[in-house]
């Protein structure tokens, strides 16, 4: 089904925003909505208008992870094609990215935050790999974020880190209450749009280069 992600912007600052639009679904990350943000961020990477993309959800969920019904309802190779092109067009984005966590991001949600650049967050966030019971959890980008022991503690037990503690081991950079989440994205933007966009985009190339992840990995072995 189309019409699942909502892109408000470039506004005048170069600030653009990708809405994932299934609240009713908890902002599940289906093949069509993943496919809708490879495709956003593959049509945002070359207009000169843009400097920062945040990512956010509708509602009250970040996301709850992917749609795990289209794994057992679909040819097996379409969910991971989809997933393999979704996780390498929000990491290689060639600015800054930030996601707006303003719930829960689980299992895929949390991978999503994680592969965005910077993270803010409500304080009723919260954030789990539940997946670990049962598949692969996505552990390089934990890695990078938190560093290997709790990201391996993350990973092997599938805890719940609630928004006060992510912020105390760096996972985020600010919380703040659901409402004051919009002002708060504002000030995290507004200082990234100081810089020209060149230099955005040298030190995006750096960060990129520093994960050493090759832009051919499968989401299952990142």
């Amino acid at each position: 089904m189309a019409g699942e992600l909502r892109v408000d912007g470039p506004d005048e600052a170069g600030v653009v925003t990708l809405t994932l639009d299934r609240p009713a679904k908890r902002n599940a990350l289906s093949i069509s909505l993943r496919d809708e943000v490879s495709d956003a961020l593959d049509r945002l990477r070359d207009d000169e208008r843009v400097k920062v993309v945040v990512l956010t959800g509708a509602g009250d969920v970040f996301s709850a992870g992917f749609d795990l019904g289209e794994f057992t309802s679909a040819d097996p190779d379409v969910p991971w094609a989809s997933s393999d092109r979704f996780h390498h067009a929000v990491l290689r984005f060639p600015l800054p990215t930030v996601a707006a966590v303003n719930g829960p991001a689980l299992a895929g949600g949390f991978d999503l935050a994680l592969l965005c650049d910077l993270r803010v967050a409500a304080d009723t966030a919260r954030f789990a790999h539940p997946e670990q019971a049962f598949g692969d959890v996505v552990y390089g980008p934990l890695h990078d974020a938190v560093g290997g022991a709790l990201a391996r503690e993350l990973a092997f037990t599938g805890r719940v880190v609630e928004a006060d503690e992510a912020l105390q081991v760096g996972l985020v950079s600010s919380v703040v209450a659901a409402a004051d989440l919009p002002g708060e994205v504002a000030r995290v933007t507004e200082a990234i749009c100081r810089a020209p966009r060149p230099f955005l985009l040298r030190t995006k190339a750096k960060a990129i280069a520093r994960a050493a992840i090759d832009a051919t990995t499968p989401t299952l072995d990142l």
